[in-house]
């Protein structure tokens, strides 16, 4: 049985030494010079005499940084992944938080890095000037490494802009990866183009397809998503036939109608997650490239990436919600209602879940970990952690689990409990908007939507389109066009800066 995330790169260097793991456009390198690399790296890390112990990568995404996370495992300790963008205030919080005495870095950002951390710095050029591997020190600390010691911890701001260390184990990413292997058939052949960012979990499929399947992982440059038709011809020429994406790229593809004038003539498996991927946008893909599978996958950061998953086998009208589907094998789905019943068919509650997928908890963290890691309410027998994931959704009768939308996002207005994110929905489904967001302006008691589209709109032709979905007191009450939506780092509409917008407008 695999224990530790670094078996899948010792067997891959075994059955593909010499085939591209990694291209970042501006090098690539091979299976055994990953390896290679990574175990040098591993040498300096061990030296400072760590284990299981956080280890922070302050670079540039790119070949150098997935070295970096292989060397910390290597040593067995676990890495966190930095934003370069993030403020150095928040940067500095999570070094504290971490209680971190290590960081790696390379020599671009060393005297940026210095300025404020006083540890450790160990640079991965020093790494790469060594040629003697200590793998004799290598095999002694991985040997006191079990599956549920961690893998790497990200720090994510959530819906509430607090930002928490989701620590994962080796276990859920083992099970997360084989799982996605045997589903998604994936093997040496296949080349994916990744987009989230590498502190961003969405990345960690990317990462270990490549590490475990012996797939090749091409870094696509942040500035070509902005520019989908760029986008398509990288796509083309690095001959890419895998892509996990946030829907938000889809979206903007469609919304140019790109593929009418040029497709990626190699792409056959196209998976999304991260945030609700409107039919209106599905559709358009479907269309232009039928022969494709697509997938939609559901998770929050602290199971593990992804809980659920549903591969498209049907048509859906533009209006019409797409199911998150079913769980993950080895995953757990519980719909608990507000007195933590076990919801019915199409009874709303709280998605919860269930099994080895589960984060260890908040690094440091120990009193946000148990509001939201608790025991089953279903089970009074023995102990049994669950995630309550903050969302609400039921099951439909195909036993399907559709999503319904944060529980931050359920309001309560003139009497009526609303989500949001079915406002959004009925609002695509008019076909007048391309992109839309909607928010409440609670002082104001006031639903604002927010959107784009090529003119301005109609309000007396949209609230008659949209009354065929909605009833009239879920109807938005003002109106914003906007040119671009603001996006968070990771690629979704960023909603704390839309509702930030409102203040601005009403001013």
């Amino acid at each position: 049985m695999q224990i530790n995330v670094t078996e899948y790169l010792d067997r891959t260097v075994q059955l593909f030494p010499n085939k591209t793991a990694i291209d970042d456009i501006h090098k690539s390198l091979t299976f055994s010079q990953v390896k290679k690399q990574a175990q040098a790296l591993a040498g300096l890390i061990i030296e400072q005499g760590l284990l299981n112990k956080p280890v922070a990568v302050y670079m540039q995404k790119g070949c150098d940084m997935v070295v970096s996370f292989a060397a910390i495992n290597y040593s067995g300790n676990f890495y966190v992944p930095v934003d370069l963008k993030s403020p150095e205030s928040r940067i500095k919080n999570t070094f504290d938080s971490l209680y971190s005495k290590v960081v790696i870095t390379n020599k671009a950002n060393h005297d940026k890095l210095k300025s404020f951390f006083k540890g450790r710095i160990i640079l991965i050029e020093d790494a790469e000037q060594h040629s003697s591997v200590r793998e004799d020190l290598i095999q002694k600390q991985l040997e006191q490494v079990i599956d549920t010691d961690p893998v790497y911890s990200i720090f994510t701001s959530g819906s509430t802009g607090n930002p928490k260390g989701v620590v994962i184990s080796h276990r859920g990413v083992i099970d997360y990866i084989d799982w996605a292997i045997s589903t998604f058939n994936i093997n040496e052949k296949a080349i994916i183009a990744n987009q989230a960012p590498f502190y961003f979990d969405n990345s960690t499929l990317d990462l270990y397809l490549m590490f475990g399947a012996g797939a090749t992982l091409v870094i696509v440059p942040e500035e070509h998503y902005a520019f989908p038709a760029k986008l398509i011809d990288l796509l083309n020429e690095k001959k890419i036939n895998f892509v996990f994406w946030v829907p938000f790229v889809l979206i903007n593809v469609a919304n140019y109608k790109l593929l009418e004038q040029k497709k990626p003539e190699y792409l056959e498996k196209i998976l999304f997650a991260g945030e609700v991927m409107p039919n209106k946008h599905l559709n358009y893909w479907r269309k232009n490239l039928p022969d494709c599978l697509y997938a939609n996958l559901y998770g929050p950061t602290e199971i593990t990436v992804d809980s659920t998953y549903y591969i498209v086998d049907r048509e859906f009208s533009d209006e019409e919600p797409l199911p998150i589907g079913k769980p993950c094998r080895n995953s757990g789905i519980l719909i608990l209602t507000d007195d933590n019943r076990a919801g019915k068919v199409n009874e709303m509650g709280e998605l919860c879940v269930r099994g080895s997928s589960l984060a260890m908890g908040y690094y440091n963290d120990f009193e946000k970990t148990a509001k939201a890691f608790v025991q089953n309410p279903l089970n009074i027998h023995y102990p049994e952690m669950i995630y309550r994931t903050g969302d609400t959704a039921y099951w439909n009768e195909r036993g399907e689990v559709m999503y319904v939308g944060r529980k931050d996002f359920q309001i309560k207005h003139n009497g009526y409990r609303i989500e949001l994110g079915e406002i959004e929905n009925a609002v695509l489904g008019t076909e007048l908007v391309d992109v839309t967001c909607v928010v409440y302006d609670s002082a104001n008691k006031e639903i604002v939507m927010f959107y784009q589209a090529a003119d301005e709109l109609s309000i007396g032709e949209f609230r008659k389109k949209i009354l065929l979905f909605i009833p009239k007191y879920m109807v938005p009450t003002k109106y914003h066009r906007l040119e671009k939506f603001p996006l968070s780092a990771n690629g979704k509409i960023d909603r704390l800066k839309l509702a930030e917008m409102i203040d601005i407008v009403k001013r």
